[in-house]
């Protein structure tokens, strides 16, 4: 089964990346030749940007997000699969979906055969020191979060809005997108700020949600959040409701809808609609009357 974002996941990182990226391409260095992941509350020096880390952990966190979802997929003869392109619903090259769950494991997909879209927002949880000492290296785990002075992940609210904009580009790009959820897939909490837009973003049907995968993105168990007030977002404590949660999603077929008319308008639209015989007649015949 596959494993939730941990400490270890880290270091699996760090250790990685170390076969072919200098420890400067990875940490930050302090005025005294240390290497930290991020610069701690504490540390008073110079500091410098790091830009090289971000591309290096934005594909590890992709391939850990395909690897996560893969069981799920071929549970039901799908495929994760990252790096999908889909120019009819806004997915270029340059833009592509980070990771989708498909029919096929082509990275060029057709609307009607991609299942789920997931934009992955995940990055360097905790505060590490990579150690260098006659040539041997050692990660030592500085603290969570709270410890230093970056906002990771779902807490950076340029993170946040990058995923809304490209969700919303998707979802206007063409009514093809109107079937497929879209989720965005973190391993920290949100702000507190965040709370009411991400809970309308879900309702409104624009994001199917803001997940975690992170369980315990905090070393001494403090208070973070589990779900915002109406599910927009979800902590995932294990991997039971990581499939869960897909499962609900993809058990019914859905479709997003958004329109801004006059009341009079929306009656006689929903007058209409009432006409036709059977239920999911009416819900079509809806849909059609306000996308025209």
């Amino acid at each position: 089964m596959p494993g939730l974002w941990t400490k270890e996941k880290e270091i699996e990182f760090f250790t990685n990346s170390r076969k072919f990226a200098t420890p400067e391409q990875l940490f930050y260095v302090s005025d005294k030749n240390q290497y930290y992941s991020y610069w701690p509350k504490s540390y008073k020096g110079d500091k410098t940007t790091l830009q090289s880390r971000n591309a290096l952990i934005g594909n590890f966190t992709e391939k850990f997000s395909v690897d996560l979802l893969q069981d799920f997929a071929k549970k039901h003869h799908w495929f994760a699969v990252q790096g999908v392109v889909c120019d009819e619903i806004g997915l270029s090259r340059q833009s592509n979906a980070d990771v989708a769950i498909c029919k096929t494991k082509d990275i060029n997909q057709k609307p009607e055969n991609i299942l789920m879209l997931f934009e992955v927002k995940m990055s360097i949880v905790w505060n590490w020191e990579l150690v260098v000492e006659d040539q041997n290296e050692k990660l030592i785990c500085l603290g969570d979060y709270k410890t230093h002075k970056g906002n990771p992940g779902l807490l950076r609210s340029d993170s946040m809005l990058k995923a809304i904009g490209k969700s919303i580009n998707s979802r206007v790009s063409d009514y093809a997108a109107s079937r497929i959820p879209i989720v965005i897939l973190g391993n920290t909490p949100i702000t507190q700020s965040y709370n009411k837009k991400v809970d309308f973003l879900f309702n409104a049907g624009i994001i199917q949600g803001f997940w975690s995968v992170n369980p315990n993105p905090l070393d001494d168990n403090g208070e973070n959040i589990k779900e915002t007030e109406k599910g927009g977002f979800f902590r995932m404590d294990n991997y039971s409701e990581l499939e869960n949660h897909l499962e609900n999603l993809l058990s019914e077929p859905k479709e997003f809808f958004s329109s801004m008319k006059s009341k009079k308008e929306l009656g006689r639209i929903i007058e209409i609609a009432n006409r036709e015989s059977d239920i999911e007649l009416k819900a079509q015949k809806f849909l059609q009357l306000i996308r025209d």
